[in-house]
């Protein structure tokens, strides 16, 4: 139930923010509420993945690339992410999620979102998604940069993520 509240306040909240460019940089401010937290009385690890979902919602509805995907019936979906904590985030804590395209290949899209309370980072993540047809199938990523025209010159992938992705298929295999 917690989430479905957080879900609508979220929504209420951002439909009175600044419009973004989908190429800038999202920033949503949090407080962890007891419904967050696990038996170490911390953020659960699971709780930070509910939330940069709505860090990614929040960049894709204030850029209007969420209204442009789906008056193209596509949809995202998330294929990949690596997170990495760093430090605990505690009960009634407030803390900052910032969420930024950083690139993307042939056939993905990639993510950073990092978690700071006080300017300190907490966790950091890497997200890797796609865009599929209600339809079905993937959108091609030629057609999505379309929408998104122009592309900004910083915007090149580096190259320890293509390595990341490379990777990560491979590790659940002799499991």
């Amino acid at each position: 139930m917690n989430l479905y509240f957080r879900l609508l306040l979220f929504m209420v909240r951002v439909r009175f923010r600044r419009r973004l460019g989908i190429w800038d940089t999202s920033h949503v401010t949090f407080r962890v509420n007891p419904f967050d937290l696990d038996v170490m009385r911390h953020m659960n690890n699971g709780r930070y993945l509910t939330l940069m979902d709505l860090g990614r919602m929040d960049l894709m509805l204030r850029s209007r690339f969420w209204q442009r995907i789906t008056a193209q019936g596509w949809y995202p979906v998330i294929a990949g992410q690596t997170i990495t904590y760093r430090r605990s985030l505690m009960l009634w804590e407030k803390f900052d999620l910032a969420s930024r395209v950083i690139g993307s290949d042939d056939r993905w899209i990639y993510m950073e979102q990092v978690f700071r309370r006080d300017g300190e980072v907490v966790a950091d993540a890497i997200v890797r998604a796609r865009l599929l047809r209600k339809s079905g199938g993937s959108v091609p990523m030629d057609e999505v940069l379309e929408l998104v025209r122009p592309l900004p010159d910083h915007l090149e992938l580096p190259e320890w993520i293509a390595k990341w992705n490379e990777g990560s298929s491979l590790h659940s295999r002799e499991l």
